[in-house]
């Protein structure tokens, strides 16, 4: 009876070891290796973009907005008076096949071992074009009527495609930011999306507390 006893207990003692486990790397900020990746990117490109900012310009980093029951959340925006520029990160290791216009791109990565892993992934043009888009039409929400425009900048360079949309560098964000199209902002409208930025509910949220 002893045996059977403890024989019973093995399931739910392993059980509950794997729900600390659980527990403590929640309690201890625990993050996926993926997780990591992005943020150390992230934090490479912000250092990259605070290099070539100049005094009138303005960078928001990590942040979320919601508009038409669609949330994003964008790595890099950059405001100017010449206008608003998100820059969206992707730390990808491996190589990367996919066209501007696929949906999804194929990732493989070949591991010390010398196995061949792949993965889908989305294509991170398209990702930026849908936050640009939703970027758009949550500051013409609160009447602000503004052109914006995207990028995503690949930590790695293995963008496998050439395209305007494409950063690797410091100077290639300089360029856009400082050399692209001038969209002419007042120092007025770009406090003015500086303000919504910072302070504005999502659109859903103004809705309800009216």
């Amino acid at each position: 009876m002893e045996t059977a006893l403890i024989a019973g207990l093995g399931p739910v003692f392993v059980f509950c070891m794997l729900l600390l486990v659980i527990f403590l790397c929640k309690s201890q900020g625990y993050e996926s290796g993926q997780k990591r990746a992005g943020r150390q990117g992230e934090n490479y490109v912000c250092d990259l973009i605070c290099q070539v900012l100049k005094e009138k310009d303005l960078l928001f980093s990590n942040v979320s907005i919601e508009i038409e029951g669609k949330r994003t959340e964008l790595d890099h925006i950059i405001v100017n008076n010449r206008g608003i520029f998100i820059i969206e990160v992707k730390n990808y290791s491996g190589s990367l096949m996919g066209t501007d216009n696929d949906y999804e791109w194929v990732k493989t990565k070949i591991s010390s071992s010398g196995n061949s892993y792949t993965k889908i992934v989305k294509n991170p043009i398209k990702q930026v074009n849908r936050q640009v888009y939703l970027l758009a039409q949550f500051l013409k929400y609160y009447g602000v009527d503004v052109w914006v425009e995207g990028y995503t900048f690949f930590v790695q360079g293995n963008s496998p495609v050439d395209c305007k949309q494409v950063l690797e560098s410091a100077q290639d964000i300089n360029h856009v930011i400082h050399n692209g199209a001038n969209r002419n902002l007042t120092n007025a409208k770009v406090q003015e999306i500086h303000c919504l930025l910072y302070t504005s509910p999502s659109p859903r949220d103004a809705h309800e507390s009216r």
